[in-house]
């Protein structure tokens, strides 16, 4: 097991890392940091939503659970 502080840091870096690609990614569709740094925000701000409601709806689901 590891620690809620090492999971909590985990989780930032690959956040950042995912936030530097997709604004990479926006600058060489768009030719612009600035939008590529935008689409980048909008994209983990509605990948976070998502998940969040993803793990809520499983939690309510009782199948395939050993309980």
């Amino acid at each position: 097991m590891e620690t809620r502080q090492r999971s909590v840091v985990k989780a930032l870096v690959w956040n950042l890392m995912g936030l530097a690609m997709m604004t990479l990614v926006g600058l060489v569709a768009t030719g612009s940091a600035a939008v590529g740094g935008t689409l980048a925000l909008v994209n983990t701000a509605i990948g976070l939503t998502m998940y969040i409601l993803y793990e809520r709806v499983w939690a309510g689901i009782r199948w395939g659970r050993n309980v």
